[in-house]
């Protein structure tokens, strides 16, 4: 299903663009198309356009393009047509994406044998999270999975998207402002909150998702602000105009 909306998330959004403020919705999600996780969304109530969504994809697409890379796509199975047009054949790259079950010993080792055996291959991640929420419950992130290839070929991967500052410099950018203007509301300590604080960004950690107890005593993190949620983030913002 969809899942459900946070309590008076939706309302905190419409806030937000009633004061005038320009806003991003940046996501690591790459287990659906951007277009499919913004129908979601509206299904759910909230009010955006698909431009509005700032997800590592468009960046992994530029970034292979742009170095004449073929990759052997690790990603799940609904984000694929994502990478039409991108020639696959003879890879000289790995894409990681939130694969899920699509990540195998078979996938995994394929990928290790490419990077291996092809001299200047790239290994490519879409984020670098340990784990997100799936329902009731948490599942891995392509962290690990990204980790276990680090481990095994000796390279280190190239991370498009959270916690990068690629990611989040392109994002405030888009935006028009500058990073010090900005503050980002997330409830992963190191991936949303560390990330956006390496750019100069405000962070601000929610404790709604996929925060757990004790994310906030993080041993090199420290969010700027913590709050109970998105309506809390936005009141702190009004204010603070």
């Amino acid at each position: 299903g969809d899942g459900k909306a946070i309590k008076g998330s939706m309302e905190a959004v419409s806030r937000l663009r009633a004061a005038g403020f320009p806003l991003l919705f940046c996501t690591n999600e790459t287990q659906i198309t951007r277009g499919a996780l913004v129908q979601r969304l509206q299904r759910l109530g909230l009010e955006l356009r698909e431009e509005e969504v700032h997800s590592p994809v468009l960046a992994c697409r530029q970034f292979l393009q742009e170095n004449g890379l073929r990759p052997y796509l690790i990603v799940h199975p609904s984000a694929l047509s994502d990478y039409d047009g991108i020639a696959t054949s003879d890879p000289n790259a790995v894409v990681l994406g939130d694969a899920a079950s699509a990540f195998t010993y078979d996938t995994l080792n394929r990928a290790f044998r490419i990077l291996i055996e092809q001299p200047g291959s790239t290994l490519i991640s879409l984020g670098q999270g340990r784990y997100y929420r799936e329902g009731d419950a948490l599942a891995m992130d392509v962290g690990p999975f990204m980790k276990a290839l680090e481990y095994a070929t000796n390279m280190e991967a190239k991370v498009i998207g959270k916690p990068s500052q690629e990611f989040f410099l392109s994002a405030v950018k888009q935006l028009g402002v500058p990073p010090e203007n900005a503050m980002m509301v997330g409830d992963d300590v190191v991936n949303d909150v560390g990330g956006a604080q390496s750019c100069g960004l405000f962070g601000v950690l929610v404790k709604t998702g996929k925060y757990r107890l004790g994310d906030e005593n993080h041993p090199t993190v420290k969010p700027n602000r913590i709050v109970a949620n998105l309506s809390e983030a936005v009141e702190l913002l009004l204010q603070q105009r």
